[in-house]
Parts: C-alpha cells; sequence; structure tokens
C-alpha cells in the first residue's frame, strides 16, 4: 500500500476552529492576512515589553506592516514550491524551504526599512549595517516558520495515518460481517432440503398435485435464498418474502401442523437493512417451537416502526422456551445473528427473546432507523 503525500496546510490549520473551511485559494489568502496580523500583533507586544518608546499606533502600524509584507512574501513562495514540485517532502525541499522563507524575511524587512525609512529597497538591501541588523530576524523569522509548518505537516500525516487504520478496521468488520453471513446461509439444515426432496418423491405416485405444490413452493424459496445470499444490502420486503417462501414450503411438508401469518406494515418494507436477519428468527420458530409440538402451531411476523427504531417480531405459540427440548446445534444461528448485529451496528441494535403469556416464545429484533 502506498502512502499519499502530505496534503499541503496553513500554520493556522494548527488550532482545530480554523480546520472547518475547506483548503481553497481565498481561503489561504484570508488565513495568511489573519496569521500576519496575529504575528505583528505579538511582535508590537514584545517590542513593547522590551521597553520600546515609539507609540503604540506607530509601532502597531509598523510590525502589522512588517509582518503582512514578509507573511504574503513567504506566503507566495510556498505556494510556488508547492506548484513547482507537488506533493514531495524531502530533505532538500525542506532545506530549499527554510532558505526561501529566509531570503522572503530579508527582502520583507529591507521592503519595510525602505518604506518606512524613506529609502528605497535596493540600497536598503546593500546597506551593510542593515544587512547585518535584519540578518538574525530573517534567520529566525525561517526556522519559526519551518517549525511551525513541519508541525502541521506532522499532525496531518497522523490524522491520515489514523483515517488509513479506520478505514482498515472497517474493511475488516465488513469482511467479517459477510463471514458471518455465509455461516449463516450455511447453517440452514442440510437435512432440510433432503427431507424435502424426500417428501416430494414420496407424494409423487400417491399424491402429484401436492408433491408438483411443494416443489414450486422450494424453487421459490431457493430462488428468493440465492437472491439473498448474493446481495449485500436488502430490504425488509425482500427479507420477508423470503421468510414467506420458507413458511410457505413447510406449510406443504407440515400440512395443519403449521400456520403462519404475517403483517408487516407497506411503508415498512422499503426499509434497508442487512440481508438474513429475519429468516434465522424464523428458522428458530420453527425448529425450537413448533416442530417439538404434537399439534404444531401458529407463526405470527410482524414488524413496525419505533422510536427506537425498526422492530421486527416473530412471535410463536409452540413449546416455549421451558419445555423445549435441546437440539445438537441449538442457538448456534441466534449466536452467530447476535454477532453479526454487533459487528455491523455496534450496540445500537439486539435482540430479545420474551416468553408469551398464552405459550410459546417471541423473538423481537430492534434494528437502528
Amino acid at each position: 500500500m502506498t502512502t499519499p503525500a502530505t496534503p499541503s496546510m496553513h500554520p493556522l490549520e494548527s488550532f482545530a476552529p480554523f480546520r472547518r473551511w475547506r483548503p481553497s485559494p481565498l481561503r489561504n489568502l484570508v488565513y495568511t492576512f489573519v496569521w500576519n496580523g496575529i504575528i505583528g500583533v505579538a511582535l508590537a507586544c514584545v517590542a513593547l515589553l522590551f521597553g520600546s518608546r515609539a507609540p503604540v499606533a506607530t509601532l502597531l502600524t509598523e510590525m502589522l506592516f512588517a509582518s503582512n509584507v514578509i507573511g504574503f512574501l513567504i506566503h507566495g513562495v510556498v505556494h510556488l514550491l508547492r506548484r513547482i514540485a507537488p506533493g514531495r517532502d524531502s530533505a532538500a525541499m525542506r532545506a530549499a524551504r527554510v532558505l526561501l522563507t529566509a531570503c522572503c524575511a530579508l527582502l520583507g524587512l529591507a521592503v519595510t526599512d525602505a518604506v518606512l525609512g524613506g529609502r528605497s529597497t535596493f540600497d536598503a538591501l546593500l546597506h551593510t549595517g542593515l544587512m547585518a541588523r535584519y540578518l538574525p530576524g530573517a534567520i529566525v523569522v525561517a526556522l519559526l516558520m519551518a517549525g511551525v509548518l513541519t508541525a502541521g505537516e506532522r499532525r496531518v500525516a497522523r490524522e491520515i495515518e489514523a483515517a488509513r487504520q479506520q478505514e482498515q478496521i472497517a474493511e475488516a468488520a465488513r469482511l467479517l460481517a459477510e463471514a458471518q453471513l455465509r455461516t449463516l446461509q450455511a447453517q440452514i439444515e442440510p437435512h432440510f432440503l433432503y427431507n424435502t426432496l424426500a417428501n416430494v418423491v414420496s407424494l409423487i405416485g400417491s399424491d402429484p398435485v401436492r408433491a408438483r405444490h411443494m416443489l414450486e413452493r422450494l424453487i421459490d424459496f431457493l430462488r428468493a435464498s440465492l437472491s439473498a445470499s448474493r446481495a449485500e444490502h436488502a430490504t425488509l420486503g425482500a427479507e420477508i418474502d423470503l421468510a414467506r417462501a420458507y413458511l410457505d414450503l413447510l406449510t406443504v411438508r407440515m400440512g395443519a401442523r403449521l400456520r403462519y401469518r404475517i403483517d408487516v406494515d407497506d411503508a415498512c418494507r422499503a426499509a434497508a437493512i442487512a440481508p438474513m436477519l429475519i429468516q434465522p428468527l424464523v428458522e428458530n420458530a420453527v425448529m425450537h417451537g413448533i416442530e417439538p409440538k404434537v399439534d404444531g402451531g401458529t407463526i405470527v411476523v410482524r414488524a413496525r416502526r419505533t422510536e427506537a427504531g425498526l422492530c421486527v417480531e416473530v412471535a410463536d405459540d409452540g413449546a416455549g422456551l421451558t419445555t423445549t427440548a435441546p437440539r445438537p446445534g441449538g442457538g448456534v444461528g441466534l449466536s452467530n445473528l447476535r454477532e453479526r448485529l454487533r459487528t455491523l451496528h455496534g450496540n445500537l441494535a439486539k435482540i430479545q427473546l420474551l416468553e408469551n403469556q398464552d405459550g410459546g416464545v417471541t423473538s423481537r429484533l430492534i434494528l437502528p432507523a
């Protein structure tokens, strides 16, 4: 994986409030003016602390003029460097930036002295005494600017690295969710398909109409299941259709022992959810609620919107929590479903198992809006 170049940044971006305005040429010019003003006021305060006898207004005007001349010269040179060699952050480039910043500071001090002293800039630059006075200040300005820009670039580099790590974590979570989905799909009991096909074969001779009906329902279920397995995203309506196809097939196989009802608001059907969230709840209700009960029972699938989000319930009047005999592999589907929900939604989604007063269990799935 290649590391992207550190993007350009302005010294003011070292402070969080100034990062809200997206980078642009206009923003950078405004920020440079503000930055120059801050530096000019700070220099005036330092001069007053060290005993300057100049009037405050005059001193402040001179410092603001000097800081803006130097600041905009440095701004222009840094911008030119980034245009000439975009994305390069070598030691030679950093050295060139320091050298050019020092030259800009030297030129800016000369221009300031020339304007305020009534002489030409050329004379100011050639004057030996003035040059000796300018040079230390120019070096200090260059080193300070280099330090500020380097600190800012390191901060940006850390933020880029943190963002890259977050992307890697998110990608790992997505792959984990996909793996859990494939595991969940593979957990549809293999003998379910075998038993269904065996029932079809046994009915071909004695009840061909029922055998054909069961085979048609099996095709519907497999088609819906295949579509769900290939989709990265689903809707509540598609998941309900998959559950309906599954229950249709089982009603043919189990006969009067299984009855079902679906009560879902039309407004909820378009809600986007992860695939294969409802199917395990329906299978769990059939396996642990209806099949162990001699007389069978009824499964009701409900969905509605609540303040907490989307609420989906799969209720049965079967064997219940306390009397249901444990079965091999029981509970694994719900455990994987809980893990998937934790990966997809954190603590915002949950599954609740509630025992009904009249018998049976309600599996409640709550998804964030």
